[in-house]
């Protein structure tokens, strides 16, 4: 069996002073939004949801962007 040579294996370097001193938090998870979204419960007719939803995967953010479009210009 071969004798272990660290000058062989430097993908696993020594952890001391300085190689701590170099390391960084880790983020985990989305980054924080600019514009983080508010969660709300709201009431619809149920056709109304029933064709929202047939519209597709994605159908709350066109809905939020309609909304958004309807406030912009004033008529909401």
């Amino acid at each position: 069996m071969a004798k272990f040579d660290p000058k062989v294996h430097d993908d696993n370097p020594p952890m001391d002073a300085a190689f701590m001193a170099g390391m960084k938090p880790s983020r985990r998870g989305r980054p924080k939004s600019e514009a983080p979204k508010v969660e709300v419960k709201i009431r619809l007719d149920a056709k109304t949801v029933e064709h929202l939803r047939g519209s597709g995967p994605g159908w709350q953010t066109r809905v939020n962007a309609l909304l958004g479009q309807l406030v912009a210009t004033g008529q909401l």
